[in-house]
């Protein structure tokens, strides 16, 4: 088979187009042929060894595909890696039939990307109606569906935070009530004010170092920072726990890797999306496709902030 494979730890430029032996499934795994592989923030990290969990090499990256199963179903999975490829080894526990009228790139969105958004606002946040939500890289994978979910749900002001005028706009037609600019000189007055003044109830961050310190200070009084990704490749502050209760404030992590052992909340967040998708109300939002042997020019694109949605590969 065909697979992008790193065999040393750095930039887009490692991941090299190689033909591989097919994967063996072991007892009780499945081989599918994949139709389309997701693209993802943390496949970065991944490729430069960054991410929480340690890699080791040689490495297939790649955490989500669509493929199809040996008696003909069309099927999503997640997976710990191996997605950039032709074939890979799923376990059923984490694989789910795609319904019709949910594309193949919709599939990955909802599958990693969407679960993340709707675990965030249910389980870590517990959205609650009227409150107010904060969802940086609001016209990212994560942050188009965590805009919709969150109206969706209740929430009665979604603020996004984006970095251009492009991601601003896309962030309003998915149901965002106001924008911030990402590169505000003053993020944390910049949310204030765009919640009318208030301070913010929930917010999604996933960049760390001043902007998750400028998020935490924004929030009301039992607001809720959850914290779910480093793109700034910064770290977050420590956060003080006197500081916490003086302001009634709580700081929430979040890693959907902790979810693999609970199949059964994947599933109850993937379902509720497919049907949400079926029925309209859900718009997953695909923002390129590339061929395999471009898997490098994905992660540079995905590296520029230029990209917005869901970044699919196509072997």
């Amino acid at each position: 088979m065909r697979a992008i494979q790193i065999q040393e730890f750095g930039g887009p430029d490692v991941l090299e187009l190689r033909e591989l032996d097919d994967p063996q499934p072991g007892d009780g795994m499945v081989v599918l042929d994949v139709i389309a592989a997701g693209v993802n923030w943390a496949d970065t990290h991944q490729a430069e060894n960054t991410y929480l969990a340690p890699q080791e090499l040689p490495l297939i990256p790649g955490g989500e595909a669509v493929g199809t199963t040996p008696d003909g179903r069309r099927v999503v999975t997640l997976l710990g890696n191996g997605g950039y490829a032709e074939k890979v080894v799923a376990h059923p526990a984490l694989m789910w039939e795609v319904p019709d009228g949910v594309s193949d790139g919709q599939a990955l969105a909802l599958v990693l990307q969407g679960s993340t958004a709707w675990h965030l606002l249910r389980t870590s946040a517990q959205l609650r109606e009227g409150e107010s939500v904060v969802v940086h890289a609001a016209a990212g994978g994560v942050g188009t569906l965590a805009v919709q979910l969150a109206k969706r749900w209740g929430a009665g002001r979604v603020i996004g935070v984006a970095s251009s005028e492009e991601k601003h706009e896309l962030a309003q037609r998915l149901g965002a009530d106001a924008v911030v600019d990402s590169n505000a000189s003053d993020l944390k007055q910049a949310l204030i004010d765009a919640n009318d003044g208030r301070r913010v109830d929930v917010v999604l961050e996933m960049v760390g170092g001043q902007t998750f310190a400028d998020s935490l200070s924004a929030l009301a009084h039992f607001g809720r920072l959850v914290h779910f990704g480093q793109a700034g490749r910064e770290g977050a502050p420590q956060v003080d726990p006197g500081r916490l209760m003086a302001s009634s404030r709580g700081v929430i992590g979040f890693w959907l890797a902790h979810l693999v052992a609970r199949p059964d909340m994947l599933s109850e967040a993937i379902e509720d999306m497919f049907a949400a998708v079926q029925a309209g109300e859900l718009e997953p939002i695909v923002g390129g496709e590339y061929p395999l042997a471009e898997a490098s020019r994905a992660h540079e694109d995905i590296r520029s902030r230029t990209t917005t949605g869901k970044l699919v590969l196509r072997p």
